[in-house]
């Protein structure tokens, strides 16, 4: 990304696996020579990139600063890169509990900052009495410090009721491999305690879709999808509520090659037993999503400068608006039909969990709470939205 650095002006780059904790701002003068490091182009072209930047005597020692930078921070893809890698995710498989990965960044890590923090984003709201027949809600996974009215929206509906119930949380796996649901049986952990893993539950869904589940998936240790979930349900039922985390990678193959993501035989048997297990348990469960929607602009890749809620952002409310009305009918064919469109264009992350939500609930219906556009930068918006399902 730009550095953000005011004085330090160029590529900001991190590792967002985490398997290295070093952040590197490469100035802009040495930015177009990073394309060297492709793999398929020698240190002599590197040089002659260097030779357009700098002077003959100086390109041998900028030649190697660039490639220790670069190597020692884990950022080229050689023997270091695959140590970290390593010892990173046997790190997390080792682990007796899942670390909270975003206190400090998403959100306070001191217990007593955190409560007054999530009382601002809450509002009055949280413990409302029951209304009747609800079964699930879908809340965003932006920052809650740009999206908490969404999140406020779906989390105020949380009876107290719902408190021993399982939450199964369907959080969107940024990094994870398509077509496959990571699983893990490690307690989630945040400044306000430890959650209680449905370990019963990962066990069945694991032994019933083997082909489509990875098991301890690292993503997990970095993933924020699911860990605001969890941070909003504890700070209403507290600490210790049972949880089973998935994260859904997307549905890749069948957004570019078509038909319906139960053609991969894996996702059809995960689809499936998930939907046997909730119609099994039905009232002992609820449905937690971790989802955004739209990501418009040139952080992602448009040409368009995205404003909120102005000119071709209004497209995109229109359009978004269509797909939750998909997915208020409980019309999963009619919202991947919509999210196939263009190859999915507006670059929707959440999408995969929906799916995954609407074929485990046949019977759900949904109804938008609220829904939102949000400048995550000048130039690029994200939407999102507090949905609930009866």
């Amino acid at each position: 990304m730009p550095s953000p650095v005011e004085d330090r002006p160029g590529l900001l780059i991190r590792d967002s696996f985490r398997y290295s904790d070093a952040v590197l701002i490469v100035p802009p003068a040495l930015v177009e020579s990073l394309s060297c490091f492709d793999g398929q182009q020698t240190r002599r072209e590197l040089r002659e990139s260097l030779a357009l930047v700098a002077e003959d005597e100086a390109i041998p020692e900028l030649e190697q600063q660039m490639i220790d930078a670069l190597s020692g921070s884990g950022f080229l893809e050689d023997e270091n890169y695959l140590r970290m890698k390593d010892a990173a995710r046997r790190a997390f498989v080792e682990a007796p509990l899942r670390e909270p990965a975003h206190a400090g960044s998403g959100y306070p890590t001191e217990p007593g900052e955190l409560r007054s923090t999530m009382d601002e984003w809450m509002g009055d709201g949280a413990g409302a009495a029951s209304d009747g027949g609800l079964v699930g809600i879908a809340a965003p996974h932006v920052s809650p410090a740009g999206g908490y009215l969404s999140y406020r929206s779906a989390y105020r509906l949380l009876a107290p009721e719902y408190r021993d119930r399982t939450f199964v949380v369907l959080g969107t796996s940024h990094y994870g491999q398509p077509e496959k649901f990571g699983l893990t049986r490690k307690p989630y952990v945040t400044p306000f305690g430890a959650t209680v893993p449905d370990t019963a539950l990962v066990d069945e869904l694991a032994a019933a879709a083997p082909g489509a589940i990875a098991m301890e998936d690292y993503c997990h240790a970095v993933e924020h999808s699911i860990e605001f979930q969890v941070l909003f349900l504890q700070s209403i039922y507290g600490p210790d509520i049972r949880v089973l985390p998935i994260l859904c990678g997307s549905f890749a193959r069948s957004i570019y090659r078509g038909g319906k993501p139960e053609a991969d035989e894996g996702v059809e048997r995960f689809l499936n037993a998930l939907g046997e297990a909730g119609e099994r348990e039905k009232n002992r469960l609820f449905w937690v999503l971790g989802i955004d929607m739209a990501h418009m602009g040139r952080r992602y890749g448009d040409t368009v400068t995205a404003v909120a809620n102005e000119g071709e952002m209004l497209g995109v409310d229109a359009r978004d608006r269509r797909r939750i009305h998909s997915i208020a009918e409980g019309d999963a064919e009619a919202f991947w039909d919509n999210v196939q469109e263009n190859h999915d264009d507006l670059k929707w992350c959440g999408s995969s969990p929906l799916y995954t939500f609407l074929k485990a609930n046949p019977g759900a219906r949904g109804r938008l709470e609220r829904y939102e556009q949000w400048n995550i930068d000048p130039q690029s918006i994200v939407s999102f939205a507090g949905i609930s399902f009866r």
